[in-house]
């Protein structure tokens, strides 16, 4: 039987290994973390696309015990007034599933307790130290050496594996990312909708839950450290009150994150190492799809290993199919997050006029990325 090592148990890992045991290799996962807990981390969408992969690994009923469907978009510039709308109603019938929104920390526990149900071993609390692509051996900080016929890295955005092979370095985008979760009534979106607002100096995105919880992050240029709260509710000062008003409503902002500009990794494998999801495309999240990416990759790697006996063509054979598709939305998420933090108030005129006119061909392609449905 075929062994291979996942290194990273976020949203990569734990369905790669999935798909893996549906081929019949025997998997382990190695984390660095300590253990998945639910609290971790803000929130993230799962787009339909997404949504398709997990799916097709029965996965559907666990996802909807967690989520919960978007409805639309709606744009807001820094006065208040709405700049359009993107309506997703009808998502579940185009594409089969709407677009989902979970808590990042609650989505990588049903992912790990999957796993672990499908009889994979995860080994949390150890990080890797080494690895030899050559003989496919991973060495930990334990000193525990595992060995397989494939290491496959799904260790994210600062990947200790892409460094391993010679990967490209991570290029900043100049912005962090905030967020956290608040209770405020009087906002001018109603629960299912993502209300997006281009501020004077930042980005804010907002999502209120059936319970009346609303979940929100900013996009600034600044790390703000030790300010919290109050430097960021500062830095929305000229942006509509329920902004702010969201900000001092939170118990404890989450963060800082700093964010990436899209990263084209000349080769995302290496004799027994493979790399999928982040730490093959780091992207910055502007185009909603950096989770899905990183589904849809976990699926097309188990598909090339089945339909592929030999190593090398495999691994050929999944770049081939995966790489069009990173590199076409990885130029639209770097696009989209261009105008998040003008530095002057005409920039910021500027964009929200160029926004009212471009806003329905964005609506467009987000469609047609929704549309994709990952072969298996």
């Amino acid at each position: 039987m075929k062994r291979a090592i996942v290194v990273g148990a976020g949203v990569a890992g734990p369905v790669v290994a999935c798909w893996l045991k549906r081929i019949g290799w025997e998997v382990e996962v190695v984390e660095a973390r300590a253990t998945a807990a639910p609290d971790e981390g803000a929130f993230l969408g799962l787009a339909p696309n997404g949504v398709h992969v997990l799916r097709a690994l029965g996965l559907a009923e666990a996802i909807g015990e967690i989520g919960h469907a978007c409805a639309a978009f709606r744009f807001f510039d820094r006065h208040g007034k709405v700049l359009g709308e993107f309506d997703r109603r009808d998502d579940t019938r185009a594409f089969g599933a709407p677009l989902t929104m979970v808590r990042r920390g609650e989505l990588h526990l049903a992912l790990v307790r999957e796993a672990e149900r499908r009889g994979v071993p995860l080994r949390f609390g150890d990080a890797v130290r080494s690895v030899d692509a050559l003989r496919g051996e991973v060495e930990l900080v334990s000193g525990t050496r595992l060995v397989g016929d494939l290491v496959i890295g799904c260790d994210g955005a600062g990947s200790r594996l892409r460094e391993a092979l010679g990967g490209s370095a991570l290029r900043p985008s100049g912005l962090f990312d905030y967020g956290g979760f608040a209770q405020v009534d009087g906002l001018p979106f109603e629960p299912g909708v993502q209300a997006m607002v281009f501020g004077r100096r930042a980005f804010f995105g907002a999502f209120t839950d059936p319970t009346g919880l609303t979940w929100w992050f900013h996009n600034g240029p600044r790390d703000l450290k030790d300010g919290g709260a109050a430097r960021l509710v500062a830095l929305h000062a000229e942006d509509p009150p329920w902004v702010r008003a969201l900000v001092s409503a939170t118990p404890k902002v989450l963060g800082p994150w700093r964010l990436w500009r899209s990263l084209e990794t000349p080769r995302w494998s290496h004799e027994r190492v493979v790399l999928i999801g982040d730490a093959a495309h780091a992207m910055p999240p502007s185009a909603g799809q950096g989770a899905s990416l990183a589904l849809e990759d976990a699926m097309a790697l188990a598909r090339s290993l089945r339909d592929h006996e030999v190593l090398p063509d495999a691994l050929r054979a999944y770049e081939a199919a995966r790489r069009p598709r990173v590199r076409d939305i990885g130029r639209v998420a770097d696009r989209n997050g261009s105008g998040k933090a003008p530095s002057t108030a005409v920039g910021a005129w500027i964009r929200d006029r160029v926004l009212e006119r471009v806003l329905p061909a964005g609506e467009a392609a987000q469609s047609a990325s929704y549309a994709h449905r990952e072969p298996w």
